[in-house]
């Protein structure tokens, strides 16, 4: 199905990377960086250091350091937040003149392709080169190369052919473009799996989406620490246990509270807990830096999605649900309302609460809402069952994975969606019939309207939806 967009994915892009390029350009790198594709559970530095990165900080559009606030942890030593520069190679550091920038002085890391002469002799380095989680290649490819977007009052070039294009010509186009999507977070997912194991996997997967945007980052280093934090439960933990272990290397446990009795009581039982594991997890201590609260929506909070997620892991049958949702659908009720059911969770506190600090409120609020489990859904449930279809060789379950995928109900709008629609439709209304054709929608902005300018100069998408179409007619 997606053999067409795959094939148009590999068109020249200006300025782009192939593999068996002398180096990577300095964007991709950058955008390498950000959505950490590296081995993290066994990065180095080039003086031997373990490096640990619990955030990797905001990529800065302006003058200065490549991304600001990261946080990062060198050996055993204290997590501290710096600003983090990338090159392609150590010299570009003096090249550019960053050693004599006062605005550089905040660096606490360099992150180079290779390492080599005239770096900065005060930082530690990490060289990228040998310690990405996948081909540079297949990186490429997946993440793109970022640049600036265009204004919103801008039609792309390619609503025009597009605009002439049937109905049922853009629906099969998106739904190339979604099946390609689906591929590039199975293999992200592969990755994982390929250092860990197929549950760490989808524990990442899960434990990332639950952290939104704001705090994806130390919700996928809790993730990656599970295995030690679940050391010593047996096979049907308490989620309290798990939530006072999440909550307790999260940094996110608070003291004794004038509130109401059941919050101080509640408390009272999570350090319970708590004081028992924490000299020993007390390395693997999160500073609460690490953490997003401005503008954070009180249902959004992470103490309530780490609630969620501690009644997921101790769910025995969590995974193995999975495996037979997957593999023998039910017919009453669907699939969709079937999975729901399974991600939906009930807490006897954070079903009635915000924070510790908010008040009781009458009426159970659900820990995530119906709009987010389907995003986790199409995002990290089917791209990880899909994945160990294909490692697995299974054609036919692949088949059905991709059958649920392409039948999934359409998702919440957003802002991003609305964007990309007004930028390759203009004002023509589209009907995007399921999850599937927004997930197409975002996959061709990533892999043509990031690679261009306001103007889409040299863009090949307007001329090879043109080339569709009259093939079509």
């Amino acid at each position: 199905m997606a053999i067409l967009y795959a094939k148009w994915r590999k068109q020249p892009q200006p300025p782009g990377f192939r593999e068996g390029s002398s180096a990577p350009p300095e964007q991709l790198l950058q955008a390498i960086w950000q959505h950490q594709r590296i081995r993290r559970s066994d990065l180095r530095a080039t003086d031997g250091r373990w490096v640990t990165i619990l955030h990797p900080g905001f990529l800065n559009l302006e003058a200065g350091p490549d991304f600001r606030q990261a946080i990062v942890q060198m050996g055993n030593t204290k997590p501290f937040e710096c600003d983090v520069e990338v090159d392609v190679l150590s010299a570009g550091w003096r090249q550019h003149g960053h050693n004599t920038n006062p605005a550089f002085g905040s660096v606490g890391l360099h992150v180079v392709w290779q390492a080599g002469a005239s770096g900065p002799s005060d930082l530690p380095v990490v060289e990228l080169k040998n310690q990405l989680d996948a081909p540079l290649g297949q990186l490429a490819d997946a993440l793109g190369q970022a640049t600036t977007l265009p204004p919103k009052n801008v039609h792309g070039r390619c609503s025009a052919p597009l605009r002439d294009l049937p109905a049922g010509g853009v629906a099969d186009l998106l739904g190339q473009a979604a099946k390609v999507r689906l591929e590039a977070k199975a293999a992200a997912l592969a990755a994982i799996a390929d250092r860990a194991t197929w549950e760490q996997a989808l524990w990442e997967g899960l434990f990332t989406a639950l952290g939104y945007k704001q705090n994806s980052w130390p919700m996928r280093r809790l993730a990656e620490l599970l295995p030690g934090l679940r050391r010593g439960l047996g096979q049907v933990p308490e989620p309290i246990v798990l939530l006072a272990r999440l909550l307790g290397v999260g940094g996110l446990l608070p003291g004794q509270l004038d509130r109401d009795k059941l919050t101080n009581r509640y408390l009272r039982t999570l350090w319970d807990q708590w004081w028992r594991d924490r000299d020993r997890l007390a390395k693997r201590i999160l500073p609460k830096s690490v953490w997003t609260f401005h503008g954070l929506r009180p249902a959004n909070r992470p103490e309530r999605r780490l609630a969620l997620a501690a009644h997921w892991l101790a769910k025995r049958d969590f995974i193995a649900w999975l495996d037979d949702w997957i593999c023998q659908p039910p017919k009453n009720p669907s699939p969709v309302v079937a999975l729901l059911g399974h991600l939906a969770v009930s807490d006897d506190y954070w079903s009635r609460h915000w924070t510790f600090r908010s008040g009781r409120f009458a009426a159970a609020q659900p820990l995530l809402g119906s709009g987010r489990l389907h995003d986790i859904a199409v995002n990290v449930i089917l791209p990880w069952l899909h994945a160990r279809a294909t490692a697995d060789g299974n054609a036919g379950l692949v088949a059905r994975v991709e059958q649920r995928y392409f039948a999934w109900p359409k998702g919440q709008d957003n802002s991003r969606l609305k964007f990309v629609r007004q930028r390759l439709f203009g004002g023509r209304r589209i009907p995007l019939r399921g999850a599937a054709l927004q997930q197409g929608l975002l996959q061709v902005q990533a892999d043509f309207c990031n690679h261009t300018n306001a103007l889409c100069d040299d863009c090949v998408f307007p001329d090879l939806v043109r080339r569709y179409s009259l093939e079509k007619t």
